[in-house]
């Protein structure tokens, strides 16, 4: 037993209120209203994910409109397996006049005495397993996983003091700001990359300047590459000397392969397990992918003849959510709702060139029905007309963004590190297991 730790239940120190059922009617897809939270805001393992936003434009109860820094619980999860049932997230702050609002999905947790237990502390205390396992054990539903207030108020655990409260969590706090640093400059790497991809390939800058007399704004070397007029192909007005090929031509494109589900698992257990990624896994990855949910043995893999996608290698999600993209850092597997782009020997595109023009491709382009979901198949996807710029103008561009897929590999796979290290330590500083200074010990070896 930890001294000075005292045992308690959350429902000693906390409430959990339930949100609003707000009107479906007014609930949408389109940026138009406020932002209506809810549990796909939720990331894996905890913490505020800010995309997959709903919107609502009706009346709103002021009792529901959420706070900067209010932390919530999800209630409600229709994943598989469970994956954010019962986690936490603070409230993130907002500048552009829209309002953040508490659904029925979620709970807000109201702290009853802010002297006994530290809201950041809390927060970490519902990431831990002892808390997630409790509410996974008593959920109800199958298909759909609830958990209630009176649940969550029935775990127990020993809380340190306020000042050990705080500390633990600044030593947590300061690996996530890091995690968070890394993404937020994975972001602004790959903004540029395609930011500069636009301005090549799509919007075709350096060419229209050279048609008009104008300065390109580019090393004369480059501009030199560049022609100064436009041709007719496919996809509209290219510029001359460049081509559009069929996605099918440049590479092989394979389709993953779904065995039985008795052969899957959900993490590895033997060094030759392979990873098997799904629609699910890419929506949750960077520029880059590398972890997964679940897993293929390599006998089964053999077995089914599930085909192996090599690292650094693009990959599309085509059915049901379409127009994902990522390149795999290591050798991986994909079901059947993923294609991958092997190139071919003549082919000289890159992953990172391949990677932006998938990016910004209409796939509206490649559905014959209202439903793009259902019309995309693997023949679509090898049907995708793929502009081919002049060798020596790719060459120039990947001068320029290798680098920064370099830069945003190293920061992913620096964030897995970190985020390894955090959820090592993490039950044992809220167990006491491992001291503060310990623990601080330990991040400094790291560092």
């Amino acid at each position: 037993m930890v001294g000075k730790w005292q045992e308690n239940s959350l429902g000693d120190l906390i409430d959990v209120k339930h949100g609003f059922a707000f009107q479906g009617g007014f609930i949408h897809d389109e940026p138009r209203g406020d932002v209506l939270l809810t549990p796909g805001n939720f990331a894996i393992g905890g913490g505020f994910k800010g995309d997959r936003f709903k919107y609502f434009d009706g009346p709103v109860p002021d009792a529901f409109v959420l706070a900067e820094g209010d932390l919530l619980v999800t209630m409600t999860d229709l994943s598989k397996q469970s994956d954010t049932l019962g986690l936490p997230a603070f409230v993130p702050s907002h500048s552009d006049g829209r309002r953040y609002l508490h659904n029925q999905r979620l709970g807000k947790v109201l702290i009853k005495d802010s002297r006994a237990i530290d809201p950041t502390f809390l927060h970490y205390l519902m990431c831990s397993a002892e808390y997630r396992h409790e509410v996974l054990a008593s959920a109800t539903g199958t298909t759909v996983k609830h958990t209630s207030p009176e649940r969550i108020r029935r775990f127990k655990f020993l809380r340190p003091p306020l000042t050990e409260q705080r500390a633990i969590a600044h030593i947590l706090g300061t690996l996530d700001d890091k995690i968070e640093l890394n993404r937020q400059m994975s972001e602004t790497l790959e903004a540029m990359a395609r930011a500069l991809f636009k301005s090549w390939f799509v919007d075709f800058d350096p060419v229209r300047a050279k048609a008009q007399g104008c300065d390109t704004g580019l090393p004369q070397s480059v501009a030199n590459l560049f022609p100064d007029s436009f041709e007719y192909s496919e996809l509209g007005g290219i510029p001359s000397g460049w081509q559009v090929a069929l996605a099918g031509s440049l590479f092989d494109v394979a389709i993953g392969k779904t065995p039985p589900r008795k052969e899957h698992h959900w993490f590895s257990t033997d060094l030759q397990d392979i990873p098997w990624m799904s629609i699910k896994d890419l929506g949750q990855a960077g520029a880059f992918i590398a972890e997964v949910s679940e897993y293929l043995t390599s006998t089964a893999v053999e077995r089914f003849r599930v085909r192996r996608i090599p690292d650094g290698t693009v990959v599309l999600s085509f059915k049901l959510t379409v127009g994902r993209v990522a390149i795999t850092d290591g050798e991986m597997l994909s079901n059947e709702a993923i294609a991958h782009f092997l190139p071919r020997e003549e082919t000289f595109l890159s992953p990172a060139y391949l990677y932006c023009y998938l990016r910004q491709f209409d796939y509206e382009r490649l559905g014959s029905t209202s439903s793009i979901a259902t019309a995309v198949n693997s023949h679509s996807v090898r049907s995708i007309p793929v502009l081919v710029p002049a060798r020596a103008i790719h060459l120039a561009f990947d001068r320029e963004v290798v680098p920064l897929f370099c830069r945003m590999k190293s920061a992913q796979r620096e964030s897995r590190a970190l985020v390894a290290l955090r959820d090592a330590l993490l039950p044992k500083l809220i167990s006491g297991e491992l001291r503060v200074k310990d623990a601080e010990k330990v991040i400094g070896r790291v560092a």
